[in-house]
């Protein structure tokens, strides 16, 4: 099947018609990509889904960043629970119906009940980890190490440039304009779920640290190389939707 039209890319930033299930606010994010050979992403996804590609080459991205004010409608955050790092693994997919998303790899989180919960409800394969963070202006420094694995994985990130949009059409739009994860149950079930956020405002990076062992341990070969492309947003209000059939 042929990659998803640019119309049907946009209609994904359309609000669903539907109450959110919950309510996020993502901080100091970093996109991280390398390019990787879209027959060896394919071979790794369950049925149903199809590598997307942007001018035929297929993407690995690594994204650390903060996770914050984690609430369900008409509570408020709450202290610690609702406050948490992570550091996820991904690629880029879109399903028969041509509908573009995320396809998550891992995602290593610093939160226990967290991991327990995502894992439960939305079929996602959270992993626990041990992760720090520190902010000294516009530089982040950040560390991950899974749990039974026994490298720290270290990010040392700022933003360059005054942060806008992505453009419709390009490599930066591609990347970051996702509002839509896939995820498959025990029993081979594919789920779906959206998430609605205003267009990240998006700014080139420096990336003066950066680390690709969760690429390894999703059983990749290991880039070799930096990033081919770095990216920073430093802030977006998220609404959940819930999980559903795909």
């Amino acid at each position: 099947m042929s990659t998803p039209t640019l119309a049907q890319r946009l209609a994904e930033r359309e609000r669903p018609d539907a109450a959110a299930f919950g309510y996020q606010r993502w901080d100091h994010l970093l996109f991280l990509h390398w390019a990787y050979d879209a027959a060896v992403i394919q071979r790794t996804l369950p049925p149903g889904l199809t590598v997307d590609t942007h001018d035929g080459r297929a993407y690995l991205g690594v994204v650390p960043f903060f996770m914050r004010r984690i609430r369900p409608p008409f509570l408020p955050p709450v202290p610690w629970i609702s406050y948490f790092l992570e550091l996820n693994l991904r690629t880029y997919v879109h399903d028969a119906a041509g509908r573009p998303g995320i396809w998550f790899y891992s995602l290593d989180c610093n939160r226990a009940l967290a991991v327990w919960v995502a894992r439960w409800r939305f079929h996602l394969p959270y992993e626990h980890a041990t992760m720090s963070a520190r902010i000294a202006g516009d530089r982040v420094d950040y560390t991950a190490r899974r749990k039974g694995d026994d490298h720290t994985g270290r990010f040392t990130y700022r933003p360059t440039a005054p942060a806008r949009p992505a453009e419709p059409g390009t490599l930066e739009f591609f990347l970051a304009e996702r509002y839509r994860l896939f995820a498959r149950r025990e029993d081979g079930r594919l789920r779906t779920a959206s998430v609605h956020h205003p267009p990240y405002p998006l700014a080139p990076a420096e990336v003066t640290a950066h680390d690709a062992r969760v690429i390894e341990l999703a059983g990749f070969d290991a880039p070799g190389r930096p990033p081919d492309h770095a990216l920073h947003a430093r802030r977006v209000d998220v609404s959940v939707f819930r999980i559903t059939d795909a």
